[in-house]
């Protein structure tokens, strides 16, 4: 059984565990090296940040971070979730990823921004199946490990914030 809480710095080391096998796989993210708390710590907005936990362990985590430090976009977030490598598969991103939406606009976001290597179509799959749509793609964008990669942006726009 998954139980969702807050983000606590108590589990930091399993989140950044978690982070790591995202950045490992290759298919989460431009970072290369696992940060440090302080420095993943601030790259967060302060809500809507979720752990899943099972059987007293963390197996995944979502967070929001802001897309601009502009006044105008303060409704506007970018969305990451990420599940540990042995718990994908089974319903746990979705678990997130809705628990995720429900936070945000608890907090006044309007827009939630999901930026995702085309390549990892299981998560741009559980990104539309939770409302978000295809808003277009930025074509080889940035390299990772001298590769050019093209990422899919996808967008989920609130029904209830900012209407």
């Amino acid at each position: 059984m998954i139980s969702l809480i807050q983000m606590q710095q108590e589990y930091a080391n399993a989140i950044l565990e978690i982070y790591g096998h995202g950045i490992a796989s290759g298919m989460s993210t431009f970072e290369t090296k696992v940060p440090d708390w302080d420095t993943f710590n601030l790259k967060y907005l302060p809500h809507s940040r979720i752990i899943a936990i099972q059987d007293n362990e963390p197996v995944g985590w979502a967070a929001l971070s802001p897309v601009s430090a502009r006044d105008c976009y303060h409704g506007v977030a970018e969305v990451s979730v990420y599940v540990h490598q042995q718990h994908q598969r089974k319903g746990i991103g979705r678990t997130l990823l809705e628990a995720l939406i429900k936070a945000s606009e608890q907090n006044g976001i309007w827009s939630l921004l999901s930026v995702i290597h085309e390549e990892n179509r299981a998560s741009i799959h559980l990104h539309e199946q939770c409302g978000f749509r295809f808003i277009g793609y930025r074509e080889r964008i940035a390299q990772l490990e001298g590769i050019w990669r093209t990422t899919v942006m996808l967008e989920r726009r609130s029904k209830f914030v900012g209407q």
